[in-house]
């Protein structure tokens, strides 16, 4: 087999000829001196909002978990360059049809081996309608014969050529396609899990470098335990012998056990100690890039902000807010304020898109786009922002309250729900009925990501409902163009209708801040702001 090494920029520039990731050795991890491989690391995390099934898990609390405990065709490393995990060969002459070889010889937790049918059956579930809404469902939309409106139980795009091959037919050529497989919607399935799908998603049986610690392993709202999996054999085989991944009800009371020695890492520091926990933790804090946006979405549904009327409120709404401001105030300038939808760490970020100036702070002018659009329609009522409490936003949330009242003289306020999983409940279900809290932590990197599954129509992350055709075939185009340079100009191209619609009103891009105990050792932080669990090592 041809190895070489292809970064994300050669993966969308790769128009013909044979694609090959590059693969990575396999075997036992060495532990750092004085450290344990069966040693547990305690971290943080959140509820999460459904089953732990790959194709209806799209939120960071589940997706923590998932990426545990199943092993997809490729990873990402801390750097965010894509590496073989199942797959042996990726290949394609087109960049439309593409021919995928796995390992053979790999087990699922329950014995069962991984097959291209693991990978081919998963993909169809996700895709059929039949199946429910599955919040991934989106990613297989450009394979062949995908429909929203029937229920397609073998997509025509997929097929098995034998237990290890399988091959993928797309509506149109997508150089970034390989780049995205790493992605928890394309991770395999054992045949047993669909003989009850709920029942799995409560106690879900992987392939990866973890798994659930026996019966009971999850306990909901409180934690759940990971063993390290003894029959994964790739690239990503961990150095401590399992993860407890706690349930906090704030990140202050997560702090607290950070700093009393009762966790081990934490990836989310509470606002009131941003200024003081890297002098506090020392050389085990830190603070980098990562890819991660924050926005609040305000839909077109909700009464004062559907068409004219809701555009002139979106933008008076986003000028009247002063990120800098915050930013500084109440992040400890651990935040950047927002130039556009995507993040500075992902090839392709603009700072001088055209109607990105809607970003910029300006009372006057907020006021005056206010009146306009109270001239279609006078305002009534409160405006309010839904955020779930134990994230940490209420500074934040209750900051932009006060400056939409004192810039817009309208009475706004924030919505605590008490979860991350209550309030993204009531989010997909619709039943939301103000403003609400959204962001973006990337699936893969790419800068299509952060724009297809947020706001193309119908896609699965797309809260607010939001749908322009215009902004659609861009993406289109911007995915089957195997320039990347030229891609990611018709990417920006459609952030320009983005700025014009505002379907969700950008903040600022985040760091990852976070600290680590005395007890491990090796941790780092990926690019998506995750740390790299199977790297920690810790002593008993």
């Amino acid at each position: 087999m041809k190895i070489k090494r292809i970064g994300v920029a050669a993966i969308a520039l790769a128009a013909a000829g044979v694609l090959v990731l590059t693969g990575c050795t396999s075997g036992s991890p060495e532990a750092t001196d004085g450290a344990s491989t069966s040693a547990v690391v305690t971290t943080n995390g959140s509820e999460p909002q459904n089953p732990l099934v790959p194709t209806n898990t799209n939120e960071t609390g589940g997706g923590k978990i998932i990426d545990s405990i199943f092993a997809g065709l490729v990873y990402y490393d801390a750097d965010g360059a894509v590496h073989n995990d199942v797959a042996e060969s990726i290949d394609t002459e087109d960049a439309q049809n593409y021919t995928i070889k796995i390992k053979p010889g790999l087990k699922f937790t329950n014995g069962e081996d991984v097959t291209a049918s693991s990978f081919v059956d998963a993909w169809n579930y996700g895709a059929n309608t039949a199946n429910g809404p599955q919040l991934s469902q989106y990613f297989f939309a450009d394979i062949e014969g995908f429909s929203y409106d029937e229920d397609v139980a073998e997509l025509p795009g997929l097929k098995v050529v034998d237990d290890t091959t399988f091959t993928v037919a797309l509506i149109q050529p997508e150089s970034d396609f390989p780049l995205s497989l790493g992605y928890s919607a394309f991770y395999p399935l054992p045949a047993s899990a669909f003989d009850d799908i709920d029942a799995f998603g409560e106690n879900p049986i992987g392939n990866g470098p973890y798994m659930l610690d026996g019966e009971g392993a999850w306990k909901h709202n409180e934690r759940i335990s990971l063993v390290a999996n003894p029959d994964y054999d790739g690239p990503r085989a961990p150095k401590n012998g399992g993860l407890d991944i706690v349930f906090y009800a704030t990140q202050e009371a997560a702090y607290a056990d950070l700093q009393g020695g009762n966790l081990d890492v934490l990836d989310a520091i509470p606002d009131g100690a941003l200024s003081t926990f890297q002098d506090e933790f020392g050389d085990r804090a830190v603070t980098q890039a990562a890819a991660i946006f924050q926005s609040f979405t305000v839909p077109d549904r909700l009464a004062h902000f559907g068409g004219e009327e809701g555009k002139l409120r979106r933008a008076a709404i986003s000028k009247a807010i002063d990120r800098e401001e915050i930013t500084d105030v109440i992040f400890s300038g651990t935040r950047t304020p927002a130039h556009d939808f995507t993040s500075p760490v992902i090839d392709g970020y603009s700072e001088d898109i055209p109607g990105s100036e809607v970003l910029d702070f300006d009372a006057d002018a907020a006021k005056d786009l206010w009146a306009q659009a109270d001239a279609i329609s006078p305002w009534s009522g409160t405006f309010q922002i839904a955020y779930n409490a134990d994230g940490g936003h209420q500074a934040w949330v209750d900051a932009v309250a006060n400056q939409l009242k004192n810039n817009l003289g309208i009475d706004a306020s924030g919505a605590p729900y008490p979860t991350f999983a209550e309030v993204r409940t009531a989010i997909t279900d619709r039943t939301i009925e103000t403003g609400f809290r959204t962001g973006w932590q990337a699936d893969y990197p790419a800068l299509f990501n952060f724009l297809g599954p947020i706001y193309a129509t119908g896609a699965g992350s797309n809260d607010g409902d939001y749908s322009n055709a215009d902004f659609d075939a861009l993406l289109q185009e911007g995915r089957a163009d195997t320039d990347l340079a030229s891609a990611n100009e018709k990417f920006q191209q459609a952030q320009e209708i983005l700025f014009q619609d505002l379907p969700a009103i950008p903040l600022w891009y985040s760091t990852v801040n976070g600290a680590w105990g005395q007890t491990v050792e090796d941790v780092q932080f990926g690019w998506n702001s995750v740390p790299l669990y199977y790297e920690i090592t810790k002593s008993e």
